[in-house]
């Protein structure tokens, strides 16, 4: 008989899969003892195996199933709970606006300083023509957001909508008029798909416990971009008074592949495990994880649009719109966890931070700011124009917007977590409708007027919010969901 002094091919082929995979179910623990079973059984002579090998036998069937209980205590170990899953997409679902917006709002800010240098050659388009097209085309296509969400469903509709953004980027490596134009129109429609995805996304991944905090985590997030994007252009440009086609394709190149990285990051964004008893019926905030046909497909798209009509003529979405047309534009939200104060305190702290930054503004800056032309104004302000003074108002104006922002984000996926897409669209709606607006408006009024209009504004919008945070608070109370509103 052949002696075997140690473990056959087999045997170690298996202890190498055992190994290797200990987490893999096709390399599970009883198939792996099986497998050396299996080869240990193998008569290589016509006979039966030796002592020697059957006792070996029994020693690597031991050690992997030892190995495998181990591996299993480690998977349950480090395997993430629904909470941590939710909080971890909430952090890709930020991370990811964050590179797209410092990509986006960079180019914008730079846009016309971009098509300046451009007058001499073939390209005569206008940035503040285009942010006029882009902020119409996105007030309409708020309508039917909804509808293409609930179809598509929130992930794949960020996906395209992020590939649209890094389109209108790139129209500047290669600027031409008609392809700026065209860009303009496509990213309206992609933002107004992208906000409702978004907005749905946080409110599935959101509770009535956690959804203050994540609304201030994903503004964080976003408002940082406005840093890193400017920081960018700072030290890429200092210094220069042209931008020559070179320095615009390195610079537009580089914010392409920024929002590109933005885009790929919503692949990460996990499913979330669908907890509804048997025969519960599917709230449209789930993303899909099936196929469905053509006309249930088509049945989600025309409900998700007569949801969005009946819920613009709710008293809570009409209240929440006079804060919503304020809001313009948040690190604030990171402190605003679901304490036992509610959310008003924060929004008096934003209109009261807005009112100092809005005084501050009225002294510092003469009155013909607004309209005067590129060389400068003679007009004389109330002090010594500061640099310092104007750089604090900017502080002041992001502070109180990300405390209206996160706040409003956290009572509408609060009172609609059954329609968050509707509801989310909505909200970009009246916001993108007062911001094209407010862009209208500031060619021509003086600025004592667009800072009235501000601080009449902010003021009703305040008191309306006051108003359904209190009803909210009450039904809370009485444990009444949010969504029987």
């Amino acid at each position: 008989m052949f002696p075997i002094s140690c473990p056959t091919y087999m045997e170690m082929t298996c202890v190498y899969k055992c190994l290797i995979f200990p987490l893999s179910a096709s390399f599970g623990g009883k198939r792996c003892h099986e497998e050396v079973t299996a080869a240990c059984s193998v008569n290589f002579m016509g006979e039966g195996l030796s002592v020697e090998t059957e006792g070996k036998t029994d020693f690597i069937s031991r050690e992997i199933e030892v190995f495998q209980t181990e591996a299993e205590d480690l998977a349950r170990k480090h395997k993430m709970s629904p909470e941590s899953k939710k909080l971890f997409n909430v952090l890709i679902l930020g991370v990811s606006f964050m590179f797209i917006f410092t990509a986006f709002q960079t180019c914008g800010n730079i846009a016309q300083t971009v098509i300046t240098n451009l007058n001499s050659t073939d390209f005569h388009g206008s940035g503040y023509t285009s942010m006029s097209i882009i902020y119409g085309v996105f007030s309409a296509s708020n309508l039917f957001s909804p509808s293409v969400v609930a179809i598509v469903g929130p992930q794949l509709s960020m996906v395209v909508s992020g590939l649209f953004y890094s389109l209108y980027i790139a129209v500047f490596i290669q600027p031409s008029t008609w392809s700026f134009y065209t860009a303009s129109v496509f990213i309206g429609i992609a933002a107004a798909v992208l906000w409702t995805a978004q907005g749905n996304c946080l409110t599935v991944n959101s509770d009535e416990n956690s959804i203050g905090r994540n609304s201030g985590v994903f503004w964080a997030l976003l408002q940082s971009s406005l840093f890193f994007g400017n920081l960018y252009i700072y030290f890429a440009w200092q210094g220069k008074t042209y931008i020559t086609e070179s320095d615009r394709r390195t610079v537009f190149i580089a914010l392409t592949v920024i929002s590109l990285v933005g885009t790929v990051l919503f692949f990460l964004i996990r499913k979330q495990e669908d907890t509804k008893a048997p025969g519960e019926a599917d709230s449209t905030n789930e993303i899909p994880g099936e196929s469905s046909s053509a006309q249930n497909k088509m049945t989600k798209a025309v409900d998700a649009f007569k949801r969005s009509v009946k819920l613009s003529f709710t008293k809570e979405i009409l209240l929440l719109s006079v804060t919503t047309a304020y809001t313009g534009g948040g690190i604030f939200g990171l402190l605003s966890k679901n304490n036992r104060f509610g959310r008003n305190p924060v929004v008096m702290l934003g209109i009261i931070i807005h009112f100092i930054a809005f005084y501050l503004i009225f002294i510092n800056m003469p009155s013909d700011a607004p309209i005067a032309p590129m060389e400068g104004t003679d007009g004389v302000a109330y002090m010594i124009p500061s640099k310092e003074v104007a750089i604090f108002c900017s502080f002041l104006l992001g502070l109180g917007d990300s405390c209206f922002n996160t706040q409003l984000l956290s009572i509408l996926g609060f009172l609609y977590s059954e329609d968050s897409a509707p509801a989310f669209a909505i909200f970009k709606f009246v916001q993108s409708i007062c911001a094209a607006v407010a862009y209208f408006y500031s060619n021509y009024f003086l600025l004592q007027w667009q800072l009235l209009i501000m601080v009449i504004v902010g003021f009703f919008g305040t008191v309306t919010f006051f108003t359904v945070e209190w009803k909210a608070a009450a039904l809370r109370a009485r444990g009444s969901e949010y969504s029987s509103i």
